[in-house]
């Protein structure tokens, strides 16, 4: 038969065609960039630029996949439970970045990500790295990224971490079971505080890496790896990256991936394999090597117990079964449910044709008479038993030990009581050889039973800088004050006896007398004093918000911070403390110098009344006393105090008036308010109380006061100044008028000292009949920083 050469040139034509379409096939399969419009097939793939990595759909997922790993997992998957047939969904982009899962009739299954409104021509490539990247082409903004969406595999470049501003946490969660992409039991995260990786079952710590050093973990197969972690207000995160030298294994210079496994190990993937640590696959029980946490377990687990692997045969009679009715169990969460069940030896593996559920053995395990039909199991294999010698000769080291300590203890501690009785005594002693008036008879009596400290010299010289000024806070009619600070941090307020003082030995045994069995929120607390040679020192609590003068004595900014909200707190808390001196306290107190730099103000601005220098205790039958030695600040003394030296509960009442008047005004007792005449705060306010007595109230705080009290105050203050120490009211009736309705109190009387002719009377004769003791007020403490 002759050959026609028209028919072979018809067939080379074909030929060529053919070729030309399967290549141009080909490469419409296989680009590395979805376009919008485009659609990924069930047969189509997504390959990046040097065919590293390839997207495209494995039955019903739709996955990133490396050539170079033999082990065909994918290194991300998009969606981890399934919900379409095999060969039946579709990628699709549109121009606004919405990427989708889809099914051939375009029926929507997933949405990867929901498209941004403002993007108008949005591109989806694979790169080299294996990072699925969503971006708009025009200005190249990342939309979405597969690397911020890990699955169970890390790769160079992706992170671990957390993103502070949005809360978002980047970690690896391993499959269920090898065979089951849901979401497993494990997590790998980075914890930033502890600078370490960490791998978690069900929320509790299952292993940790240990602290990064020189950028790698310590183990064996760090060597190539670099980790980097960035920190900062927004992210904390680590990644690692490749590292390439001489001595760098062939098969790990181009790839490596690391993989968290189903049973919580750990695998590094290189060209030729896997590298699988025994990181979180040993970590089965009471084992703690290797960064292994201990298991939560009954107390029939003892320390060494652990999971190991064995080919065994089981007698079906001693096994039982735990169905898993939500389908959610791991193989990690069977090993947990026989750990925890003391009659359980061992747990099957999943390859028993059981796809949900587990399967717990309950008797011994037979390695010997092996039949052909044996099974995999995971027993528990017992730690070594506990040397009971050991252990004794543990306890009776233990018992030598704890018996030396606490006879060396009862020694320092009959040693320190020893040395403290002894200070006491020499205290006690020193103090009575002196002056012994009748205030300092009740520690005479009772001893030092207020568990008062007493401190040595030293130790306040070294609390307070050797008294260094800057230590300084002021100084009043005792002496200085100094700020201290304890070497445990304990910060206090030294009063420090002065030779140059007014005062001496009676102000100190006095102070420390009362305010030691004093006890109430609004008086300072005495922790300690100091007997030492010629020292004289009381150690109080130390009040960081300084004495009331330096704030309504102060400029307007001062004056300002405290408002008539705290201001009527004060008053309030002053008159408690009051109240709690002369009527509720184991003695019945006069403090004879209430003044506003004796009144010191805590962090909250809580009043507590302080300086007990020139108190004096009264019987409960004694209603008034008498002296000839006048002690107090001029402006707050009655006038029966200051001309004839009687003395009562109402003394301090009339303090107390004057002291209202100055918190409600922001003005000084002694300063004149009238320039042609000799007028007092008490007289200015009885004279505005008569025509406007709102005209009193500082300036400063006038946008805050509560008419009502404002009103209440000034007009309890006029009561509490009168003439007639029986006009005057008590502390409680001053307490409770303060509660009252401003319209049911008394009217006020003209008050003490108002008549000018008759105040000067007064001084002249207090100076020519009766031997005065004052402090100054605004003197008592100058410059004060707090105490």
């Amino acid at each position: 038969m002759a050959c026609n050469p028209g028919i072979f040139v018809s067939y080379a034509a074909l030929l060529l065609l053919l070729c030309i379409f399967s290549y141009c096939v080909s490469e419409a399969s296989t680009t590395d960039t979805l376009n919008p419009g485009d659609r990924l097939n069930s047969s189509d793939r997504l390959v990046s630029p040097n065919e590293l990595f390839e997207l495209r759909f494995d039955g019903n997922f739709l996955g990133i996949f490396s050539g170079r790993d033999y082990s065909g997992h994918p290194v991300w998957l998009a969606n981890r439970n399934p919900t379409f047939a095999n060969d039946t969904g579709v990628l699709t982009l549109d121009a606004s970045g919405n990427l989708r899962i889809v099914l051939t009739n375009g029926s929507l299954i997933q949405t990867i990500y929901p498209g941004n409104e403002s993007a108008t021509n949005a591109t989806a490539a694979l790169l080299d790295s294996g990072n699925l990247v969503l971006k708009e082409a025009n200005s190249m903004q990342v939309l979405w990224q597969s690397f911020d969406h890990p699955t169970d595999t890390l790769l160079p470049g992706m992170k671990l971490g957390i993103n502070y501003k949005t809360g978002e946490i980047l970690s690896l969660t391993s499959w269920l079971r090898a065979d089951n992409a849901s979401p497993g039991a494990f997590t790998m995260e980075w914890e930033p505080s502890e600078e370490q990786l960490i791998i978690k079952r069900r929320g509790r710590r299952f292993w940790s890496s240990g602290k990064r050093c020189e950028n790698m973990f310590l183990d064996e197969f760090n060597l190539n790896y670099n980790f980097t972690n960035q920190s900062s207000a927004d992210e904390s995160y680590v990644s690692y990256s490749l590292l390439v030298g001489e001595f760098t294994p062939e098969d790990r210079r181009n790839f490596s991936i690391w993989r968290l496994g189903y049973d919580g190990s750990t695998c590094r993937m290189v060209t030729n394999g896997q590298l699988c640590s025994t990181y979180g696959q040993l970590c089965d029980g009471n084992s703690t090597e290797n960064g292994c946490a201990k298991w939560e377990g009954p107390e029939c687990r003892r320390d060494g117990d652990k999971f190991r692997k064995r080919i065994t045969n089981i007698r079906p009679d001693l096994t039982s079964f735990y169905d898993d009715t939500f389908k959610n169990l791991s193989f990690a969460d069977c090993k947990e449910l026989c750990w925890k069940d003391c009659n359980c030896s061992g747990v099957n593996d999943w390859n028993i044709g059981l796809p949900f559920g587990c399967r717990l053995y309950h008797g011994p395990f037979n390695y010997d008479d092996l039949t052909g039909d044996e099974q995999i199991f995971y027993a528990i294999i017992p730690g070594p038993a506990p040397d009971h010698k050991a252990n004794m000769t543990g306890v009776w080291i233990a018992i030598a030990v704890s018996t030396t300590v606490i006879v060396a203890l009862m020694g320092i501690f009959l040693y320190l009581r020893w040395r403290r009785l002894r200070l006491e005594e020499k205290f006690l002693k020193e103090l009575m050889t002196s002056d012994r008036p009748s205030d300092a008879n009740e520690l005479e009596n009772g001893g030092n039973r207020n568990n008062l400290q007493v401190y040595s010299a030293a130790e306040i010289k070294t609390a307070t800088n050797s008294f260094s000024l800057a230590n300084k806070l002021g100084e009043g009619g005792f002496g200085p004050v100094y700020k201290g600070k304890f070497a445990q941090g304990q910060e206090i307020a030294v009063k420090r006896l002065s030779r140059r003082s007014g005062q001496g030995l009676v102000e100190f045994k006095n102070e420390l007398i009362l305010i030691a069995k004093l006890q109430h929120s609004n008086l300072v607390r005495l922790l300690g004093f100091c007997v030492q040679g010629e020292e004289r020192m009381l150690v109080y609590e130390y009040l960081p918000n300084k004495s009331l003068d330096f704030f309504i004595f102060g400029d307007q900014s001062k004056r300002e911070l405290l408002d008539w909200n705290k201001r009527f707190s004060i008053i309030e808390g002053i008159a408690q403390g009051l109240l709690y001196l002369h009527k509720y306290s184991r003695l019945r107190i006069i403090h004879r110098d209430l003044k506003a730099s004796n009144i010191l103000l805590d962090k909250y601005m809580n009043p507590k009344i302080s300086d007990f220098g020139m108190a004096r205790i009264f019987r409960p039958e004694e209603p008034e006393a008498n002296t000839i030695r006048v002690v107090g600040t001029y402006g707050y003394m009655p006038p029966e105090y200051a001309m004839e030296g009687i003395f009562s509960v109402k003394s301090d009442v009339y303090s107390f008036g004057v002291l209202v008047l100055e918190v409600v005004s922001g003005k000084k007792i002694r300063n004149s308010y009238d320039s042609n005449r000799v007028l007092n705060l008490v007289g200015f306010a009885w004279e505005l109380w008569k025509v406007d007595p709102l005209k009193l109230v500082d300036l400063a705080i006038m946008e805050s006061i509560v008419k009502d009290q404002v009103l209440k105050c000034i007009n309890v203050s006029l009561l509490c100044v009168e003439h007639n120490p029986f006009d005057r009211p008590t502390m409680s009736d001053v307490l409770s008028m303060l509660a009252s309705d401003v319209n049911q109190l008394p009217s006020p009387k003209q008050p003490a000292f108002y008549n000018v002719e008759r105040n000067s009377v007064i001084e002249n004769s207090t100076k020519e009949q009766i031997q005065v003791s004052c402090s100054a007020n605004q003197m008592s403490l100058t410059e004060m920083v707090g105490r």
